[in-house]
């Protein structure tokens, strides 16, 4: 239904607020991706700040979706969360121009550094900046942990996914595919659980909602 209504909402923009949203798109994702260093968990609190807070073309729940989403597939974060924003915004054409603003800044800036890194390598000031970009880099994805754990860790269940994941890759050292694999696992037979449980539960309500009717029809025959 809320597909449904997505597209009819893209259906009804001018061709003129069309394109200026795919502009809007292309312009937002390569400000994020000019300025997203660390990777892509390092750039949730700016795309939060532009997409949910500024922009409101999504929800914080949407965005950490798409990140969860992003982190499982093939391809670089950055880029594949850019593109669901961009299609969310504007279908097919909005994905392609949402994974082109990503991806611009970056092919420039690399492009520039490929040709200029063996004779900068070595200057001290070079060193130093590096090392300080490593610094902020570790505190915001040290942010980006706090505030994604904060979201998402909502129950007992997904508190013990949490802890199970961490010691997988960090005592155990297990492969990340494996511990994506799980989790997905665990979240679908958790959530089957859940809504057997409710239906259950739905049901027995609605039998004892008529049974309570037949009892009253019978005490008011009774009467």
């Amino acid at each position: 239904m809320e597909k449904k209504e997505q597209k009819e909402t893209r259906e009804k923009k001018s061709l003129g607020q069309f394109l200026k949203d795919l502009v809007s798109i292309y312009l937002n994702c390569a400000k994020v991706g000019l300025f997203t260093i660390g990777g892509g968990m390092a750039m949730l609190p700016m795309m939060q700040r532009e997409f949910v807070e500024d922009k409101k073309w999504m929800t914080e729940e949407e965005l950490i979706d798409f990140f969860a989403i992003g982190q499982s597939t093939p391809g670089i974060i950055a880029v594949n969360v850019s593109t669901f924003v961009g299609y969310k915004r504007c279908g097919i054409i909005g994905g392609f121009c949402g994974t082109l603003g990503m991806v611009t800044p970056s092919l420039i800036i690399i492009t520039l550094l490929a040709t200029l890194i063996n004779s900068i390598e070595d200057y001290p000031v070079v060193q130093k900046a590096l090392k300080g970009v490593n610094v902020v880099v570790a505190a915001l994805l040290t942010n980006v942990t706090y505030n994604f754990a904060k979201k998402t860790v909502k129950n007992w269940w997904s508190a013990v996914v949490l802890i199970a994941s961490f010691c997988a890759l960090f005592v155990f050292k297990v492969q990340s595919y494996w511990v994506i694999l799980s989790a997905i696992t665990i979240g679908i037979a958790v959530t089957l659980i859940q809504t057997v449980r409710a239906r259950k539960a739905k049901a027995s309500a609605s039998v004892e909602t008529s049974e309570n009717g037949t009892e009253n029809e019978s005490e008011k025959e009774d009467k």
